[in-house]
């Protein structure tokens, strides 16, 4: 039976608000993310996605408005948050120096685990690293080293991932190697935060997207609900239906001063 625990969002965040004197970067941010889903935080540069999960993962402090992770307030138990995430930024945060078990090895002993080897063995084969897991990073490529990254994140196998602009910098076939990553990431149970400016992405991966526009959520739902708010239009008599690069565009208007992608690959 299920019971009212597992119905708690993995994540909670209440009227959420960040200022730097005079700048507003979050204006009262609202929005829940189910366990085991995957939640795309949609918006353009400067619109407040990388300050909101500074927040969420007790980098930063809020100016007010509450959020809770796993059941752990951010403020309140900093420590229950980051004992129950990880969190990847938008470069690989990885040791080009060492090798790729020896990048592994190092953090499951800084998190003072039992067996690093062999958790190291099992992450290098979970992210299909175990061919190139005896060679220095250096030679990896971009797909590899943030799949490594990635795997170096979930050593000790946080409940909730937070994934800031993953994809960033890299090619068409490593971004695909990373989408992959992350899917498989969600049907084995964990919650994961996706910020990102490219729409395809949030396409590709997220059960809801939220559209972040200068600081507040203007839309929040799925694929398919976000697609209802414009009408289908008729082309050479055929119906074409609305996409999310439509309705973003829709939604915030003029992006001259902002950046956002459609991204490399064809929907």
């Amino acid at each position: 039976m299920t019971t009212t625990k597992t119905r708690e969002p993995a994540i909670r965040v209440q009227a959420i608000t960040k200022s730097y004197k005079d700048l507003h970067v979050l204006r009262g941010v609202d929005f829940d993310v189910a366990a085991g889903s995957i939640f795309a935080l949609l918006g353009s540069n400067g619109a407040g996605k990388t300050t909101l999960v500074r927040i969420l993962s007790t980098l930063l402090k809020a100016n007010t408005g509450t959020a809770t992770v796993h059941g752990f307030d951010v403020s309140s138990a900093p420590g229950g948050v980051r004992k129950s995430i990880s969190l990847t930024g938008q470069f690989a945060a990885v040791d080009e120096v060492l090798t790729g078990r020896e990048n592994l090895v190092l953090v499951a002993k800084l998190r003072h685990l039992k067996d690093p080897g062999a958790i190291a063995d099992d992450m290098l084969a979970r992210f299909s690293l175990a061919d190139a897991g005896n060679r220095r990073v250096a030679t990896y490529s971009g797909g590899m080293r943030r799949r490594l990254d990635i795997a170096m994140s979930l050593v000790g196998n946080p409940p909730v991932v937070f994934l800031d602009e993953p994809t960033t910098g890299l090619d068409p076939q490593a971004r695909i190697e990373v989408w992959q990553t992350v899917k498989q990431l969600a049907k084995d149970g964990t919650t994961i935060l996706l910020t990102t400016q490219y729409l395809d992405e949030a396409e590709q991966l997220a059960d809801r997207i939220a559209i972040l526009h200068k600081g507040t959520i203007i839309q929040n739902g799925t694929l398919a609900e976000l697609k209802q708010l414009l009408p289908s239009a008729k082309v050479e008599y055929v119906e074409k239906q609305p996409t999310l690069e439509d309705v973003f565009l829709a939604l915030v208007g003029d992006t001259s001063d902002a950046t956002i992608s459609a991204g490399e690959e064809s929907r």
